[in-house]
């Protein structure tokens, strides 16, 4: 709960996820297929007003953008940190320093004093990190259902802004909030909900049969400033949720996600009376004494704003956040089954009537739109080739250059690649924009680009990649990682007078002139969308044939 009271004491501190979803409107980004005059554009028109090859990606990470239903645009969802959480949960796992109840409260004074940050600017940093941890592990694709128990004082508040921020991610949000606090930062937040038209509803009238109507409940109702025991209606809010956690399946009742701390639990000794049992728990600053006690599976932590006077003072050990994010999770992370990892898809459906007709122009719209939606390196593919025993073998490279004749990389003469290349010219590339649902296979033969080309290219890269080609002999084996970084240290020196590198001999460029295409689109319950194009032979000319494949 960073939300806090009109004194000095607050009861809770939080976080953001600064990279969360943006509207993505296909119309928009259809359109600046069409006239693209910024210098930044990935495919800059010559003055013959056709696409050349080189492409001109913009160094940004931007979040994810699912779609939401057939013939629909883009529509907004919260990214999804997944893999970067889980990956610095390993570091996370380490020791983290819990807070006592004085602490936290000194620390909320401390912000809100001499450290200049206001009441509802925490208030909002806790709620957006509260809705953010959630939708990161509740997809909204099946629990879009959210119950915000609100209580009056600043854990409420932070279910507030939680329950706003859910809506914008395409959430449904409902709110019981008993004991409404008349102060205008509250007033303000409930008058800002009913405009979204989210309901509210009152205790007496929420569903007997919880599981039925929600999907999650967020437990808002008493933070760690909390003493004496819960009155009515909280008591028997509180039950209520004991209850449905006493329940051992989780596919037969909503999740519980407790801000910062499980409504009822003693703030360091934690559940003294048996109560909640939340499936996640989104402390905030840091962990609170009673975290120890936490047995479900996500414990998430928001703070990353907490600012170097408050981390000296009181010794925090706090956990490295992933990229941009503002959410972390702490703790072990839990038990996957891999047989259970799946999604729904939920896209527009790729139609026949609606694609290109040239497989070019339609890799190139998808493209714009992926970049428009600032994917991280829209233009990694996978690269497949086979030797000449048909061994294949695959690999991550980067796409630098596309027109109607090919697609264009760059790479070591000596490498496995370039040899399976040698042996056998046929080779497949594969592009993944999983925050969109879609995928771009491409098949055809590969030979390689001019010399001239390829040293231009060469010499437009940053003069350290340059010396990093020359340092690798791609795809050998080497003493150690010291043994690169000393040949490139003497490289450094060579040329440190900024003269021009000469490209090795043995690094160039490579083109695939493609016979076929294939555009995937994922669709809900596995029947995704394939389109096909292949070449086809029509009185003497060569055109593309299109064709739906079964998924």
């Amino acid at each position: 709960m960073l939300a806090a009271v009109a004194s000095r004491t607050r009861n809770k501190s939080a976080t953001t996820v600064l990279s969360l979803a943006m509207p993505f409107l296909l119309s928009a980004a259809s359109a600046s297929t069409t006239t693209n005059p910024h210098p930044l554009s990935p495919f800059p028109r010559s003055q013959n007003n056709s696409r050349v090859h080189r492409l001109q990606l913009p160094a940004r990470r931007l979040p994810s953008f699912p779609a939401v239903a057939p013939g629909a645009s883009f529509a907004p969802l919260p990214q999804r940190l997944g893999m970067a959480s889980l990956a610095a949960s390993a570091a996370a796992a380490a020791e983290v320093t819990h807070l006592t109840q004085r602490d936290a409260a000194e620390i909320d004074e401390q912000l809100m004093g001499p450290l200049g940050f206001s009441v509802d600017q925490l208030m909002e940093l806790a709620g957006l990190s509260v809705a953010a941890a959630l939708a990161e592990v509740y997809k909204l694709n099946e629990h879009a259902r959210v119950l915000v128990i609100c209580g009056p004082g600043n854990n409420g508040g932070d279910g507030l802004v939680a329950a706003r921020h859910l809506y914008h991610f395409g959430y449904r949000p409902s709110i019981c909030y008993p004991k409404r606090t008349p102060k205008p930062l509250y007033s303000g937040l409930v008058t800002q909900l009913e405009s979204l038209s989210i309901p509210f509803i009152p205790v007496e009238d929420l569903p007997n049969e919880l599981p039925r109507e929600f999907d999650v409940i967020v437990d808002a109702m008493f933070g760690f400033s909390f003493h004496g025991t819960p009155r009515p209606p909280f008591d028997h809010l509180i039950q209520m949720l004991v209850s449905l956690s006493d329940i051992q399946n989780p596919d037969k009742r909503p999740a519980i996600v407790s801000i910062d701390i499980p409504s009822g639990w003693h703030v360091e000794e934690g559940d003294v009376d048996g109560g909640i049992k939340p499936d996640m728990l989104v402390s905030l600053t840091a962990p609170k004494l009673c975290a120890k006690k936490f047995t479900g599976p996500h414990h998430f932590l928001g703070g990353r704003f907490v600012p170097p006077p408050i981390l000296n003072k009181y010794g925090l050990q706090l956990p490295p956040y992933p990229g941009t994010s503002m959410c972390v999770r702490i703790g072990k992370a839990p038990s996957v089954e891999i047989s259970s990892l799946r999604e729904n898809y939920i896209s527009p459906e790729l139609l026949e009537s609606q694609v290109m007709s040239d497989p070019f122009d339609q890799f190139l719209k998808w493209f714009d739109e992926a970049v428009t939606a600032g994917l991280r390196e829209p233009n990694a593919m996978a690269l497949t080739t086979a030797n000449k025993e048909g061994k294949p073998s695959s690999r991550m490279v980067l796409l630098k250059g596309v027109d109607k004749q090919g697609f264009v990389w760059y790479t070591n003469y000596g490498s496995r690649k370039a040899h399976d290349l040698c042996e056998n010219p046929n080779a497949a590339l594969l592009f993944y924009w999983n925050e969109m649902n879609r995928q771009v296979r491409v098949e055809g033969s590969v030979e390689k680009v001019p010399e001239a080309e390829s040293d231009k290219y060469f010499h437009s890269r940053p003069r350290g990649s340059q010396l990093g080609a020359i340092v690798s002999k791609q795809s050998t084996v080497i003493a150690g990682r010291e043994v690169l970084q000393q040949d490139y240290k003497k490289l450094e020196q060579k040329y440190s007078d900024g003269s021009l590198i000469p490209k090795p001999e043995y690094w160039g460029g490579y083109k695939l002139t493609p016979t076929l295409f294939e555009f995937w689109q994922g669709q809900q319950s596995r029947l995704h969308d394939r389109l096909q194009y292949s070449q086809r032979e029509v009185d003497g000319s060569t055109v593309w044939h299109i064709e739906r494949l079964s998924p």
